[in-house]
C-alpha cells in the first residue's frame, strides 16, 4: 500500500530538509549536504507514486550514510 504524500514530508521535515513553495501543488525540498533536490507534487491525502517513493526513500538512505562515515 503506498504512503501518503503527507508522509513523505514528514520524512523529509524529520531529516532537515526545507521546502519551498513552487508551481500550483508542487514544492521543492532540498537538503544542504545533498546535491539533488525532491519535486513532491500532489495533495496531502494522495497516494505518492511509486518513483518518488524510491527518490525520498534514496535521499535518507544517503544522509544516514553520510552521518555513518562522519561519526
Amino acid at each position: 500500500m503506498p504512503r501518503k504524500i503527507r508522509e513523505l514530508k514528514s520524512l523529509l521535515l524529520k531529516a532537515g530538509f526545507t521546502y519551498k513553495p513552487a508551481k500550483g501543488s508542487h514544492g521543492k525540498w532540498s537538503h544542504p549536504r545533498l546535491s539533488k533536490s525532491i519535486i513532491i507534487a500532489g495533495k496531502d491525502g494522495s497516494d505518492a507514486k511509486t518513483y518518488l517513493e524510491k527518490q525520498v526513500d534514496e535521499a535518507l538512505d544517503t544522509l544516514k550514510k553520510l552521518e555513518d562515515s562522519e561519526g
